[in-house]
């Protein structure tokens, strides 16, 4: 049996820059992903419009983790929209506004952001840190330099 990491889960210091919006939460119990909301109405155009919307929250992301902001399976499938930026990096550092870059894939139909819609996901994610160690050759893998399609169709 594997402990559930959702019972014991990292606080995250919020501010509300938009009080009447709810917080963000996962759609489902063990979800990774914070559905965001938006804070305004935007209207993307068809064939590539985008914008940048609002989501009325500012973070701070503990250090050693960062934030992603990934789209949303149903507005891309649905409506042909998704994140420009994706995912988009929230460093531990940043105490602005999160803030979306959205885009209309659909080549004909507008689609309008009203506020209140889930219009993206936050997944916080620890990493390990990386610094740059020059020599002169790498060890020998499997694959070796084999790169876009390597592995078949």
């Amino acid at each position: 049996m594997h402990a559930d990491p959702s019972s014991n889960p990292v606080e995250l210091p919020v501010v509300r820059l938009d009080r009447a919006l709810e917080l963000p939460r996962p759609a489902r119990h063990g979800d990774a992903g914070l559905d965001l909301l938006a804070v305004h109405d935007l209207e993307l155009a068809p064939g590539g419009g985008r914008g940048v919307v609002g989501t009325g929250l500012a973070v701070a992301i503990p250090f050693g983790c960062c934030g992603l902001i990934l789209p949303r399976s149903g507005l891309a499938r649905n409506h042909g929209v998704t994140c420009l930026n994706t995912p988009g990096l929230i460093d531990a550092g940043y105490r602005g506004e999160l803030q979306v870059l959205l885009v209309n894939t659909d080549p004909t139909e507008a689609y309008t952001v009203r506020r209140g819609d889930r219009v993206a996901q936050l997944v916080v994610m620890s990493f390990q840190p990386v610094a740059f160690v020059e020599v002169d050759a790498l060890d020998d893998s499997e694959r070796g330099v084999a790169g876009w399609g390597h592995s078949g169709r």
